[in-house]
């Protein structure tokens, strides 16, 4: 008989798109067993990010509102102490919480802000507390504990619990095999230095091009994944062992796939460049001279970047792309293994038939589209569009569902199915009916904003822009540029033919804008309540 109360495992993955799945049809990549979660529960099909950065998006799964509310706009920004989650939730009505893996709700870094606000000639600036439109909330080091320095300097480092919510933590911060946080000190107690395994100096030899790729000298059952499906299996043995009408949340976070492309061991060359067959997006060019693509690709080059650093716009030919590709697919299937490995613990543990299990990822990766790799403010399907699987074993449910749907939904399915209402101003949806009938019920439409420190397309930072999906439509808008888009996603999927200037589509245009303006304006914040009438 299954518990009311649910336990729930969210796994999400970094910089994965929705295709790069076995059952989203990937002509080669093997996913045995996230294929079978999406078998025995609903696969959504068009689930999209709120904005396709880590921490904006992260900050949105956690509360359930748009990262212009929540105020982590941007990676830099990090979420309020003072923010309610829904894990906060969950920890309140008593289930036990966990993470296990990357959070990223925190800057992890020591770099300084790549832009300050600027002061007009000839006037003081503010000072201290004055400074921004409200006081600080906390001293600066309250928001400095995922900064892996804290961690390589002490190695009894602990963030302070809970943690937006997570009374139990084993953290990993950054990417690849240059994963930092708690892992390194686990490394180390392993008889590990990070400085002699980890990063390109250490590197095994190898012929790759791609930049940002290297064939890690860390083994498997060393390499962060690997630390955090231990960890997962851990922290459910010790939930085994206490009263079992105490239900659990856990959530594993993996760094991977994300650049750099680094996977250990016989995932290093378990797929073939050779393999790939490059899709016809990756020749292919939007056909508005001088639109965003081209755009950002110039300015990038432009200014001289470093294909070995950047974190967004990588121009790719097309062997390094291939590369990329079966490099991404060596991490995901390494995900998957860890997967498998942890839903047969539950399963010997005898908590499979009590427990749901989300799949998703933060956003997801250019991989090769208009010749492009990683990520940036171009919101192409393939950034914004993410996997999202949900496998209830006590809901009979649709194998798949393209209801328009996005991140910050889970929060709100969560607590419905925990049998909880959510916080005054969460804006998102429970897609408890769309789990079950597979057809949408809520508005057709979702928003996706952005907001970054780097300069793109030759105009002043911080670049901002907002894209709505509705219908068959993408829609985006951008501050300051003098382009913006307009895509028919049902009749070119590739996102090539720019229909803004169209003659033919400017009656669709028209009611698309005024359809974002009206969906800003419901997206105001609602919080706090009133508390009398004045």
């Amino acid at each position: 008989m299954t518990r009311k109360r649910p336990n729930f495992i969210v796994i999400m993955t970094d910089q994965h798109r929705s295709d790069y799945l076995g059952c989203a049809g990937h002509p080669f990549l093997k996913t045995p067993h996230i294929d079978s979660l999406a078998a025995r529960g609903t696969r959504f099909t068009r689930f999209y990010v709120s904005s396709p950065v880590c921490m904006p998006n992260r900050a949105t799964y956690m509360t359930g509102r748009l990262p212009t509310v929540h105020g982590a706009r941007g990676n830099g920004m990090p979420l309020s102490l003072q923010a309610n989650t829904f894990v906060d939730l969950l920890r309140s009505r008593g289930y036990k919480t966990s993470l296990v893996g990357k959070s990223h709700l925190m800057t992890m870094t020591d770099y300084p802000a790549m832009w300050k606000p600027k002061i007009p000639e000839g006037l003081e600036a503010p000072q201290g507390d004055f400074a921004e439109a409200e006081k600080p909330w906390a001293p600066d080091s309250e928001y400095d504990q995922e900064n892996e320095a804290n961690w390589a300097r002490d190695p009894d480092w602990k963030l302070k619990l809970p943690f937006y919510g997570f009374e139990r933590v084993h953290l990993c911060t950054g990417h690849g095999d240059q994963v930092s946080g708690e892992y390194n000190h686990w490394l180390k107690k392993k008889g590990r230095d990070p400085a002699q395994v980890t990063g390109r100096k250490n590197a095994l030899p190898s012929d790759v091009t791609v930049p940002q790729a290297w064939r890690t000298a860390v083994p498997e059952e060393l390499y962060p994944t690997r630390y955090i499906q231990d960890h997962s299996i851990q922290v459910l043995e010790d939930y085994a062992k206490t009263k079992k009408d105490d239900p659990f949340f856990m959530m594993m976070s993996f760094p991977d796939p994300h650049h750099p492309f680094t996977p250990p061991g016989k995932y290093w060359n378990m797929y073939s460049p050779d393999q790939v067959k490059l899709s016809p997006n990756f020749y292919a060019r939007p056909d508005d001279t001088g639109g965003p693509v081209d755009s950002a690709i110039h300015t990038h080059e432009e200014k001289g970047y470093d294909a070995e650093k950047t974190m967004a716009f990588m121009k790719i030919n097309e062997r390094q792309a291939k590369e990329a590709i079966a490099l991404t697919c060596g991490m995901i299937t390494m995900i998957d293994d860890a997967i498998g490995a942890v839903l047969a613990k539950l399963k010997a543990l005898g908590l499979d038939e009590d427990t749901v299990i989300l799949f998703t990822a933060d956003h997801g990766d250019f991989l090769g589209d208009k010749g492009i790799a990683l990520k940036g403010p171009l919101h192409l399907n393939s950034i914004i569009n993410v996997p999202f699987i949900w496998a209830d074993p006590a809901v009979p449910a649709a194998k798949t569902c393209d209801a328009i749907s996005g991140t910050i939904d889970i929060s709100s399915t969560v607590l419905a199915r925990a049998g909880l209402a959510g916080f005054y101003g969460m804006q998102g949806r429970s897609l408890l009916q769309e789990v079950a009938s597979g057809k949408d019920h809520g508005t057709g439409m979702h928003l996706v904003d952005e907001e970054s420190q780097r300069s793109s397309f030759g105009y002043p930072v911080p670049v901002k822009l907002r894209t709505m999906v509705s219908g068959d439509w993408r829609m985006t808008l951008y501050e300051h540029a003098p382009h913006a888009e307009l895509y028919n996603l049902k009749n070119d999927p590739d996102e090539n033919h720019n229909l803004w200037n169209h003659p033919d589509h400017q009656k669709t245009k028209t009611e698309l804008l005024e359809r974002m303006v009206r969906a800003s304006i419901h997206a105001l914040d609602a919080s706090p309540a009133p508390r009398r009438r004045a």
